[in-house]
């Protein structure tokens, strides 16, 4: 192969490529409208629920004190209640 033939090949299998990861992308997300669409959630686990308590308490830390809180928190120590 030449570099006359070499680059339009690469530009083609490109153009291929990109268009086979779009495809592919928009097959994956098409169920997820159509989920919601049915208006039926699901209901949240009760790690979600505590993510979101311990999330609401931990308003305002940042970094490595909101880390060492929410670790806390959410292993249901003690301390965790205390620190707010």
């Amino acid at each position: 192969m030449n570099a006359r033939t070499a680059t339009p090949a690469i530009a083609l299998a490109a153009a291929l490529a990109l268009m086979l990861g779009t495809a592919a992308h928009a097959a994956g997300t098409a169920e997820k409208p159509a989920a919601s669409a049915s208006g039926a959630k699901k209901p949240r686990s009760a790690q979600q629920e505590k993510m979101s308590s311990c999330s609401k308490q931990a308003k305002g830390k940042k970094g490595d004190e909101r880390r060492a809180f929410m670790s806390s928190c959410l292993s249901n120590a003690p301390a965790a209640s205390a620190q707010k």
